[in-house]
């Protein structure tokens, strides 16, 4: 499906000249490190014994009574620091290592791949900055405190939205003059040539645990899977080992802000169309001369105007089923899942969650949806909507 950076027409390497040695590098140190024994011995043992992995496949049996399906959850809100980004950036910032890097660079937008990227870097003894727009230092201020502790500086974001997008392009910004020190650990299955696939192989753990764990339960195949999207990292991952099974039906499920109608939203796939976005072809979601649209999520983890290439080229070839979620529904959908099963998801999750009762599913099929990460670092938006 791959070749040479690309998913079909998406993907590629659209980056200044300065960036092309560096992606150079990183491929041939990815493509080696890689099959190394002691690479793969080490991020085994720290995924296993520091993450917490596997997480649990739970059949969520109150909701599933609800629907009338058998529901099954891959808990990756029980890995450490809350969320599936640790599987990425403990196998980047390794890498990293292994490279000969010293300085760890990375953007986050709901704080958990900050979080996550300084929680490795302060494992693996390596200085770590974080760029976060400050819109979002404001909504997951206790992100910023968790990522302060762990001893990461947090450089604030005043351009633009002050968002996720402008996050990525300041860390871009930072890793083309200090590349020769620095690794920059990308967030999603996004930007240049090899991240997409780098960040997609180091998150497959998740969909590879769930078909052991799914075939030792059922002893067959799930019918759906389902999964957020605003990069994608949590969905490629979970999607990458079921994507030659063409029985297996793939539901992403993205932001639609306050409404598809609505002046900003964050659906992509759904509204977006192909254009160039931090260093490769995509969905974005842009205006009629080639503008970045300005976005909008409750979930800062969603509120990006671009997808993953190999999501890009899913959509595009039918494989994946897309579908759109409301800021209301996915406030909704927490809470029910909180009360129903006593789990609070993130706002990410909860938009995979509110697809549930907005999808028709017939009687007693079976669905697997990735919890990708805890409600935590949410609690205030949270709380202030409890209020209303």
């Amino acid at each position: 499906m791959v070749d040479h950076g690309y998913f079909g027409q998406y993907g590629g390497q659209y980056v200044p000249d300065t960036l092309f040695k560096a992606l150079e590098d990183l491929q041939k140190a990815y493509d080696y490190y890689q099959n190394q024994a002691s690479f793969k011995t080490e991020l085994q043992h720290y995924l296993k014994h520091y993450v917490g992995r596997p997480t649990p496949l739970y059949y969520a049996r109150n909701l599933s009574k609800q629907l009338r399906i058998k529901l099954y959850l891959k808990r990756e809100d029980l890995n450490h620091t809350g969320a599936h980004k640790i599987n990425n950036t403990l196998g980047q910032v390794l890498l990293a290592r292994y490279m000969g890097k010293s300085r760890i660079i990375a953007e986050t937008g709901a704080g958990q791949h900050g979080v996550a990227t300084a929680t490795a870097s302060a494992l693996l003894n390596m200085d770590c900055v974080i760029y976060m727009g400050s819109k979002d230092m404001k909504r997951q201020a206790l992100n910023v405190h968790r990522i302060r502790l762990l001893g990461a500086d947090v450089k604030p974001v005043d351009t633009g939205s002050q968002t996720l997008k402008e996050a990525v392009t300041a860390a871009m910004q930072d890793w083309m003059g200090s590349s020769s020190k620095s690794h920059y650990v990308i967030g999603s299955v996004l930007g240049p040539h090899p991240f997409p696939s780098l960040v997609r192989d180091f998150q497959r753990v998740i969909g590879d645990e769930t078909f052991e764990q799914f075939q030792e339960l059922e002893s067959k195949l799930p019918d759906h899977l389902i999964a957020c999207i605003g990069g994608g990292s949590n969905a490629m991952g979970f999607f990458t080992r079921f994507i030659s099974e063409s029985q297996v039906h793939l539901i992403g499920v993205e932001a639609a802000g306050q409404g598809l109608g609505a002046h900003q939203h964050a659906a992509t796939l759904t509204k977006g169309s192909s254009g160039i976005l931090h260093g490769a072809k995509s969905y974005v979601l842009q205006s009629s001369t080639g503008q970045i649209n300005p976005v909008h999520s409750i979930s800062a983890g969603l509120d990006y105007p671009g997808v993953g290439p190999e999501l890009s080229y899913l959509y595009d070839t039918q494989r994946l089923d897309v579908t759109s979620v409301t800021d209301e529904q996915a406030l909704e959908a927490c809470q029910w899942v909180a009360e129903s099963e006593g789990i609070i998801p993130a706002l990410e999750t909860s938009h995979a969650f509110a697809a549930l009762k907005t999808r028709t599913f017939k009687p007693k099929e079976r669905v697997v949806l990735c919890v990708s990460g805890r409600g935590d670092k949410d609690m205030e938006t949270l709380a202030w909507d409890t209020k209303r």
